[in-house]
Protein backbone atom coordinates (compact mmCIF):
# COMPACT_ATOMS: atom_id res chain seq x y z
CA UNK A 1 0.00 0.00 0.00
CA UNK A 2 1.23 3.50 -0.76
CA UNK A 3 -0.04 7.01 -0.11
CA UNK A 4 0.62 9.50 -2.89
CA UNK A 5 -0.12 13.07 -1.92
CA UNK A 6 1.10 16.61 -2.27
CA UNK A 7 2.40 18.33 0.88
CA UNK A 8 -0.47 19.49 3.07
CA UNK A 9 -0.80 23.06 4.33
CA UNK A 10 -2.45 22.01 7.59
CA UNK A 11 -0.17 21.81 10.64
CA UNK A 12 -2.39 19.95 13.11
CA UNK A 13 -5.47 18.89 11.17
CA UNK A 14 -8.68 17.21 12.15
CA UNK A 15 -8.71 14.04 10.02
CA UNK A 16 -12.13 12.62 9.09
CA UNK A 17 -12.32 9.14 7.56
CA UNK A 18 -15.26 7.68 5.64
CA UNK A 19 -15.23 4.16 4.17
CA UNK A 20 -18.25 2.27 2.79
CA UNK A 21 -20.41 0.58 5.40
CA UNK A 22 -24.03 0.34 6.47
CA UNK A 23 -26.05 3.19 4.99
CA UNK A 24 -22.88 4.59 3.39
CA UNK A 25 -23.01 7.09 6.25
CA UNK A 26 -19.25 7.73 6.22
CA UNK A 27 -19.09 8.28 2.47
CA UNK A 28 -22.07 10.63 2.31
CA UNK A 29 -20.89 12.63 5.32
CA UNK A 30 -17.39 13.07 3.94
CA UNK A 31 -18.51 13.91 0.40
CA UNK A 32 -20.88 16.56 1.74
CA UNK A 33 -18.10 18.16 3.80
CA UNK A 34 -15.75 18.10 0.79
CA UNK A 35 -18.31 19.94 -1.33
CA UNK A 36 -19.44 22.42 1.32
CA UNK A 37 -15.89 23.42 2.27
CA UNK A 38 -14.66 23.40 -1.33
CA UNK A 39 -11.88 21.04 -0.29
CA UNK A 40 -8.94 20.45 -2.62
CA UNK A 41 -7.94 17.03 -3.93
CA UNK A 42 -4.47 16.35 -2.53
CA UNK A 43 -3.74 12.74 -3.38
CA UNK A 44 -4.75 9.09 -3.33
CA UNK A 45 -4.10 5.80 -1.62
CA UNK A 46 -3.28 2.71 -3.67
CA UNK A 47 -3.07 -0.92 -2.65
CA UNK A 48 -3.05 -4.36 -4.20
CA UNK A 49 -5.98 -5.14 -1.89
CA UNK A 50 -8.24 -2.68 -3.71
CA UNK A 51 -10.58 -3.79 -6.53
CA UNK A 52 -9.37 -3.08 -10.08
CA UNK A 53 -11.24 0.12 -10.88
CA UNK A 54 -10.82 3.83 -11.50
CA UNK A 55 -13.29 6.57 -10.57
CA UNK A 56 -14.26 9.27 -13.05
CA UNK A 57 -15.21 12.85 -12.12
CA UNK A 58 -16.02 15.11 -15.07
CA UNK A 59 -13.96 12.85 -17.33
CA UNK A 60 -10.88 12.84 -15.07
CA UNK A 61 -9.56 9.58 -13.61
CA UNK A 62 -9.03 9.32 -9.86
CA UNK A 63 -8.23 6.44 -7.55
CA UNK A 64 -11.15 5.21 -5.41
CA UNK A 65 -9.50 6.14 -2.06
CA UNK A 66 -8.66 9.85 -1.98
CA UNK A 67 -7.34 12.61 0.27
CA UNK A 68 -8.78 16.14 0.43
CA UNK A 69 -7.78 19.24 2.37
CA UNK A 70 -9.77 22.32 3.35
CA UNK A 71 -8.48 25.87 3.32
CA UNK A 72 -5.74 26.43 5.89
CA UNK A 73 -8.03 28.25 8.34
CA UNK A 74 -10.16 25.10 8.69
CA UNK A 75 -7.33 22.59 9.26
CA UNK A 76 -9.47 19.68 8.04
CA UNK A 77 -8.30 16.66 6.05
CA UNK A 78 -10.63 13.97 4.71
CA UNK A 79 -9.89 10.42 3.61
CA UNK A 80 -12.81 9.09 1.57
CA UNK A 81 -13.28 5.76 -0.18
CA UNK A 82 -15.68 4.60 -2.88
CA UNK A 83 -14.79 0.95 -2.29
CA UNK A 84 -15.19 -1.39 0.68
CA UNK A 85 -12.02 -2.67 2.34
CA UNK A 86 -11.88 -6.42 2.83
CA UNK A 87 -11.48 -7.47 6.50
CA UNK A 88 -8.29 -9.40 5.73
CA UNK A 89 -6.68 -6.18 4.48
CA UNK A 90 -7.99 -3.85 7.20
CA UNK A 91 -5.13 -4.41 9.64
CA UNK A 92 -2.34 -3.60 7.19
CA UNK A 93 -4.16 -0.66 5.61
CA UNK A 94 -5.07 0.90 8.96
CA UNK A 95 -1.45 0.73 10.14
CA UNK A 96 -0.23 2.59 7.04
CA UNK A 97 -3.05 5.13 7.36
CA UNK A 98 -2.24 5.85 11.00
CA UNK A 99 1.47 6.10 10.20
CA UNK A 100 0.55 8.78 7.67
CA UNK A 101 -1.78 10.57 10.09
CA UNK A 102 1.02 10.72 12.63
CA UNK A 103 3.36 12.12 9.98
CA UNK A 104 0.95 15.03 9.30
CA UNK A 105 0.49 15.66 13.06
CA UNK A 106 -3.22 14.89 13.15
CA UNK A 107 -4.77 16.64 16.14
CA UNK A 108 -7.91 14.49 16.23
CA UNK A 109 -9.12 11.55 14.15
CA UNK A 110 -12.81 10.89 13.46
CA UNK A 111 -13.96 7.66 11.84
CA UNK A 112 -17.56 7.78 10.59
CA UNK A 113 -19.64 4.64 10.12
CA UNK A 114 -23.25 3.51 10.18
CA UNK A 115 -24.98 1.44 12.83
CA UNK A 116 -28.09 -0.57 11.94
CA UNK A 117 -31.02 -0.57 14.37
CA UNK A 118 -34.76 -1.15 14.18
CA UNK A 119 -35.80 1.95 16.15
CA UNK A 120 -36.50 4.14 13.14
CA UNK A 121 -34.45 6.91 14.78
CA UNK A 122 -31.31 8.62 13.52
CA UNK A 123 -29.25 9.15 16.65
CA UNK A 124 -25.48 9.46 16.63
CA UNK A 125 -23.44 7.20 18.92
CA UNK A 126 -19.81 7.56 19.89
CA UNK A 127 -16.88 5.58 21.15
CA UNK A 128 -13.31 6.78 21.48
CA UNK A 129 -9.75 6.41 22.68
CA UNK A 130 -9.19 9.65 24.56
CA UNK A 131 -10.98 10.66 27.81
CA UNK A 132 -10.51 14.39 27.13
CA UNK A 133 -12.09 14.13 23.68
CA UNK A 134 -14.94 12.02 25.02
CA UNK A 135 -15.62 14.58 27.73
CA UNK A 136 -16.01 17.14 24.97
CA UNK A 137 -18.59 15.14 23.02
CA UNK A 138 -20.46 13.07 25.62
CA UNK A 139 -23.37 15.50 25.94
CA UNK A 140 -23.76 15.90 22.17
CA UNK A 141 -24.18 12.23 21.22
CA UNK A 142 -25.32 8.88 22.59
CA UNK A 143 -22.70 6.68 24.25
CA UNK A 144 -22.08 3.39 22.45
CA UNK A 145 -22.55 1.16 25.49
CA UNK A 146 -21.37 -2.14 24.03
CA UNK A 147 -20.72 -3.99 20.80
CA UNK A 148 -18.11 -4.00 18.07
CA UNK A 149 -16.99 -1.76 15.23
CA UNK A 150 -15.89 -4.03 12.41
CA UNK A 151 -13.73 -3.70 9.34
CA UNK A 152 -11.37 -0.86 8.53
CA UNK A 153 -13.13 1.54 10.93
CA UNK A 154 -12.58 -0.84 13.82
CA UNK A 155 -8.94 -1.35 12.82
CA UNK A 156 -8.36 2.41 12.71
CA UNK A 157 -9.80 2.86 16.19
CA UNK A 158 -7.76 -0.04 17.57
CA UNK A 159 -4.54 1.27 16.05
CA UNK A 160 -5.19 4.75 17.46
CA UNK A 161 -5.82 3.28 20.90
CA UNK A 162 -2.57 1.29 20.79
CA UNK A 163 -0.62 4.42 19.85
CA UNK A 164 -2.34 6.70 22.34
CA UNK A 165 -3.79 8.90 19.58
CA UNK A 166 -7.01 10.89 20.18
CA UNK A 167 -9.69 9.31 18.00
CA UNK A 168 -13.46 9.00 18.06
CA UNK A 169 -15.87 6.89 16.05
CA UNK A 170 -19.21 8.52 15.25
CA UNK A 171 -21.86 5.95 14.40
CA UNK A 172 -24.88 7.26 12.51
CA UNK A 173 -28.03 5.27 13.24
CA UNK A 174 -29.80 3.87 10.18
CA UNK A 175 -32.40 1.20 9.50
CA UNK A 176 -30.48 -0.85 6.94
CA UNK A 177 -27.82 -1.12 4.23
CA UNK A 178 -29.39 1.35 1.78
CA UNK A 179 -27.69 4.77 1.42
CA UNK A 180 -29.01 7.07 4.16
CA UNK A 181 -28.26 10.81 3.64
CA UNK A 182 -30.48 11.71 6.59
CA UNK A 183 -28.24 9.72 8.94
CA UNK A 184 -25.26 11.58 7.47
CA UNK A 185 -27.01 14.89 8.21
CA UNK A 186 -27.21 14.01 11.90
CA UNK A 187 -23.51 13.10 11.96
CA UNK A 188 -22.62 16.42 10.32
CA UNK A 189 -24.63 18.28 12.97
CA UNK A 190 -22.54 16.57 15.65
CA UNK A 191 -19.30 17.44 13.83
CA UNK A 192 -20.45 21.05 13.55
CA UNK A 193 -21.22 21.11 17.26
CA UNK A 194 -17.93 19.57 18.37
CA UNK A 195 -15.44 21.01 15.90
CA UNK A 196 -17.17 24.19 14.69
CA UNK A 197 -17.19 23.19 11.02
CA UNK A 198 -20.37 25.13 10.13
CA UNK A 199 -21.34 22.68 7.38
CA UNK A 200 -24.72 23.47 5.78
CA UNK A 201 -26.93 20.36 5.63
CA UNK A 202 -29.86 21.82 3.68
CA UNK A 203 -28.46 20.84 0.27
CA UNK A 204 -27.86 17.29 1.47
CA UNK A 205 -31.43 17.02 2.76
CA UNK A 206 -32.96 18.47 -0.41
CA UNK A 207 -31.10 15.99 -2.62
CA UNK A 208 -31.53 12.97 -0.32
CA UNK A 209 -33.59 10.87 -2.74
CA UNK A 210 -31.28 11.54 -5.69
CA UNK A 211 -28.21 10.71 -3.58
CA UNK A 212 -29.79 7.45 -2.40
CA UNK A 213 -30.47 6.41 -6.01
CA UNK A 214 -27.01 7.30 -7.34
CA UNK A 215 -25.14 5.67 -4.47
CA UNK A 216 -27.28 2.54 -4.66
CA UNK A 217 -26.22 2.13 -8.30
CA UNK A 218 -22.55 2.67 -7.38
CA UNK A 219 -22.82 0.17 -4.55
CA UNK A 220 -24.21 -2.49 -6.89
CA UNK A 221 -21.41 -1.86 -9.40
CA UNK A 222 -18.73 -2.27 -6.73
CA UNK A 223 -20.33 -5.46 -5.42
CA UNK A 224 -20.17 -6.92 -8.93
CA UNK A 225 -16.36 -6.61 -9.02
CA UNK A 226 -14.55 -9.78 -8.04
CA UNK A 227 -11.40 -9.56 -5.90
CA UNK A 228 -9.17 -12.59 -6.61
CA UNK A 229 -8.13 -14.77 -3.65
CA UNK A 230 -10.27 -12.88 -1.14
CA UNK A 231 -13.42 -14.55 0.24
CA UNK A 232 -16.78 -12.80 0.20
CA UNK A 233 -17.66 -10.69 3.23
CA UNK A 234 -20.95 -10.67 5.06
CA UNK A 235 -22.39 -7.28 5.87
CA UNK A 236 -21.35 -6.34 9.45
CA UNK A 237 -23.78 -4.92 11.96
CA UNK A 238 -21.49 -2.03 12.72
CA UNK A 239 -19.07 -0.41 10.30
Amino acid sequence: MKIINRPLKSKNPLVIVGFPGIGLVGNITCQSIIEELGMEYMGSIDSRYFPPLAVLFNGMVYLPVRIYEAAKKKEVVIVISDIPIHPSASYDISKVLIDWMQSINAKNIVSIVGIATTTGERRVFWGGTNPELLEKIKDKTEIFQGGTISGISGSIMTECFLRGMPAVSLLGETSGPNPDPKAAVEVIKVLNNIFGLSIDTEKLLSHAEQIELELSKLSEQVKAIEIPSLPEKEFPMYG
